[in-house]
């Protein structure tokens, strides 16, 4: 059997796509949820639960975008017209964000400002996020190869409420990394915050499932018909299983639990996203195979990924155990 090197490379970036969600989701979460966080040492324990390792997150995000421009070059040309706006929004919040991040150490007298700010692009970001998902989830229009729609066609309902619920699932990650990394007061305040995130976030997967049955192109019946919905229906039955398991172990009082059951979460949304669109990259207009670049560009990129996606993940790996246990009240460094 021939090696298909357009679907090792879909493969690809949906791995760095949902390495990004698993590692800056949080980080931007903490910052979704900083102002219900009090000024002055629960805010810097948060923060400082991400300090060491927040700037390296990002680099999936590099990865995801730059494997789209190299693996599936004219998949990118029409993703990125059609939500060009959204995506200026997302970046321009990302950097915001990081200025404001390292800022607020540096000008303690302007704190809150610098708070206002990272609060505010971390929400800008990951609303901008969850829209570009849901503008291709909802069909671009594609004529000739090329995108044939207008400038706010990534408006709708639709795409609002993918946001939203990107927003509340990342407020929900930052909550439950808080509730592993700290102790005391702050701990307790974010396991609250957890409970009531994730009723939003089993509400936003819930009312986009429903809403993406009802969009124009064939989701309704890759999840609906038979013999299809036999495996299609394991889906949604985990995923209430993950949500009652997440909310006993929170109850319950620990720790590590509730973060990996919301990881667990996001999984389970990639794998009904995967079944909704697959084999497509852009939703009935252009397969994995029809976007993909040329043989021998791919096989050159496969080599350069299976030697730095190892490296990338070892310092990771290492960051993450390096800065492993709780965070004090030591101030913000």
């Amino acid at each position: 059997m021939e090696f298909d090197l357009a679907f090792a490379w879909a493969l690809i970036l949906l791995f760095a796509v949902f390495a990004y969600v698993v590692m800056d989701g949080f980080d931007l979460g903490i910052g979704i949820i900083l102002p219900g966080l009090g000024i002055g040492s629960e805010r810097d324990q948060a923060i400082n639960t991400v300090a060491p390792v927040w700037d390296g997150n990002e680099t999936w995000l590099v990865l995801g975008g730059g494997g789209l421009f190299a693996a599936f070059p004219v998949a990118f040309g029409i993703i990125m017209t059609a939500v060009y706006p959204l995506v200026i929004a997302m970046l321009l919040a990302l950097v915001f964000r990081g200025v404001s991040f390292e800022a607020r150490g540096r000008d303690p007298a302007h704190r809150a400002w610098w708070d206002g700010a990272f609060h505010g692009g971390s929400l800008v970001a990951a609303m901008a996020q969850g829209m570009i998902l849901g503008a291709l989830v909802q069909g671009i229009e594609v004529e000739g190869r090329e995108y044939a729609g207008g400038w706010w066609d990534w408006l709708t309902p639709f795409t609002v409420l993918t946001g939203l619920s990107v927003v509340a699932g990342y407020a929900l990650l930052g909550s439950t990394w808080l509730v592993l990394k700290t102790e005391g007061a702050l701990q307790a305040k974010v396991k609250r915050f957890a409970s009531r995130l994730g009723v939003a976030m089993l509400a936003g997967i819930v009312l986009v499932s429903l809403a993406t049955l009802g969009l124009d192109y064939d989701y309704n019946s890759r999840w609906t018909t038979m013999p299809a919905v036999l495996l299609t229906a394991q889906v949604p039955l985990l995923t209430l299983v993950m949500a009652y398991a997440f909310w006993r172990t929170l109850r319950r009082g620990r720790e590590l639990a509730p973060f990996l059951l919301t990881l667990a979460l996001f999984a389970l949304t990639f794998v009904g996203l995967g079944i909704s669109v697959f084999p497509y990259v852009v939703p009935q207009a252009l397969t994995i195979h029809d976007a993909a670049a040329p043989d021998s560009s791919l096989v050159f990129m496969l080599v350069g990924a299976a030697v730095l996606i190892p490296i990338i993940l070892t310092y990771t790996g290492w960051s993450y155990w390096v800065f492993r246990g709780k965070v004090g009240d030591v101030g913000y460094h």
